[in-house]
């Protein structure tokens, strides 16, 4: 954070200084579990609905914070306020006022914001700071948090803008004020709270509507709604796809052991990349990041260097693991209509290069409202349609409501477990050169089951 005195910050966010000169100066910054407290931060004390930060505010201070922003009264250095989500949200608007230099890009979309927001980190910090979310912090809280942590020195902050209501994205705008806006795809990730994908795409184009003019709006055409959002006057326009319409597009693609490998071309010509990452899917991502590196004037042989050694930094995101023969890809972090089908199409990919036999262990997709029948016996029919050998519902029997006969599954085979540990029980049939996938919701917790399968593995093929 920028230096400041306790004093400053107290009157930024009308606050009350206890235990503490207010003369003190301070670029600490701000950090909400105890267990990252330390020397550099300071300690956000929020109330949840099932721990009070108030409680580990002490532990905090012994941990080297230098005082507590809390809304309770406490012993030791603080500063009180009335609420203290709110008065993050009000600091990180001065503080990104204040650094007048900072170059900050905002990214939303249904799906993609973190991989794309990683390799637009290992593109970008080549030429200066970069600060970039660890993880998902997409909201009002993580917002904040992330300005938080920029400095004077800071070149770039990338900032992932989620929603979940009409207004979210906008009141993220308000907070870190970007100068690229970029909208990746309006899918059907958080349908059930929007209502319809109309909703979701007049939301997520509130990134762009916040633009303002000498900004860049960048725009993927991977749905009818994105690439038609409204631009305002003066923002210049860039969209990146497959087509030659494109201002960012790639050409020549290729797959092979499920990774993409295509041309590159922007207006400042061809280049080759070759991704690390599975999938088709992350096509449309990389470009994305290329869009963006363009529009700062990055050249395209550093893009693209950058692009092909690019790795997956956040976990359980197509995370894959070679274990005795078996290969394992977690990506349990998420899961919406259209992440499961790529995923899927990419393990049809690899295992028709493996020769080996392809399994999907799937969990729910939440928040679909009342399509969420309908959108997971899709997925269950494309499973058969793309010729994944055994389809693991876990959980949920949606997937197989379309399947009801043997001639409806093709050559899969349909299993059905009501948890995860009971499907473990399927592990002793996979063998060298399988491909197994494994996804669902967060809130299904697979990334335990990959833990699980990942130990059974390790037992039993060692």
């Amino acid at each position: 954070m920028i230096e400041m005195s306790i004093g400053q910050i107290a009157k930024i966010v009308g606050g009350e200084v206890i235990g503490i000169d207010p003369e003190s100066k301070t670029c600490a910054y701000p950090v909400i579990s105890s267990k990252e407290a330390g020397p550099g931060t300071f300690f956000a004390a929020l109330k949840g609905s099932n721990t009070d930060g108030h409680n580990f505010v002490e532990e905090a201070i012994k941990s080297g914070s230098q005082f507590a922003l809390v809304s309770s009264q406490v012993t030791g250095a603080a500063i009180k306020v009335s609420d203290v989500s709110e008065a993050l949200a009000t600091l990180a608007t001065y503080v990104r006022q204040e650094l007048k230099a900072l170059k900050v890009i905002g990214i939303t979309g249904s799906q993609g914001k973190t991989t794309t927001k990683d390799l637009l980190q290992h593109i970008l910090q080549i030429s200066g700071e970069t600060i970039s979310p660890e993880g998902s912090l997409n909201n009002e809280l993580g917002v904040p948090l992330l300005i938080l942590r920029c400095t004077l020195a800071t070149k770039y902050c990338i900032v992932e803008m989620g929603a979940r209501r009409t207004g979210d994205i906008s009141y993220l705008v308000g907070i870190a004020k970007p100068h690229i806006g970029v909208v990746l795809v309006v899918g059907s990730a958080h349908l059930g709270e929007f209502g319809s994908r109309e909703k979701i795409a007049e939301t997520k184009a509130e990134l762009i509507a916040g633009l303002a003019s000498g900004d860049t709006a960048i725009l993927g055409t991977y749905d009818e709604f994105t690439p038609n959002m409204e631009v305002p006057s003066g923002v210049e326009r860039i969209t990146f796809g497959e087509n030659s319409r494109c201002n960012v597009r790639a050409a020549d693609v290729e797959i092979r052991e499920g990774r993409a490998h295509f041309d590159l071309v922007t207006r400042d010509g061809r280049a080759a990349v070759s991704l690390q990452l599975l999938g088709m899917h992350q096509i449309p991502n990389a470009l994305a990041a290329a869009a963006v590196a363009t529009s700062l004037n990055i050249s395209i042989d550093s893009i693209s260097a950058a692009l092909s050694t690019a790795e997956i930094k956040s976990k359980w995101r197509m995370q894959v693991e070679e274990i005795n023969g078996i290969t394992m890809i977690n990506d349990s972090y998420n899961a919406n209509p259209e992440s499961m089908a790529a995923a899927l199409r990419t393990v049809a990919l690899i295992s028709q290069e493996t020769g080996g036999v392809s399994w999907a262990f799937l969990g729910k997709m939440n928040e679909l409202g009342a399509s969420s029948g309908r959108e997971h016996a899709e997925i269950g029919q494309l499973v058969t349609k793309i010729g994944i050998d055994n389809l693991v519902s876990i959980g949920t029997r949606d997937y197989m409501t379309q399947l009801s006969e043997a001639s409806d599954r093709g050559e899969s085979a349909v299993h059905f477990f009501e948890n995860r540990a009971a499907a473990l029980a399927l592990v002793e049939h996979f063998a060298v050169g399988d491909v197994v996938l494994i996804k669902a919701s967060r809130s299904e917790e697979f990334n335990l089951l990959a833990d699980l399968m990942r130990e059974k593995l390790t037992e039993d093929l060692a």
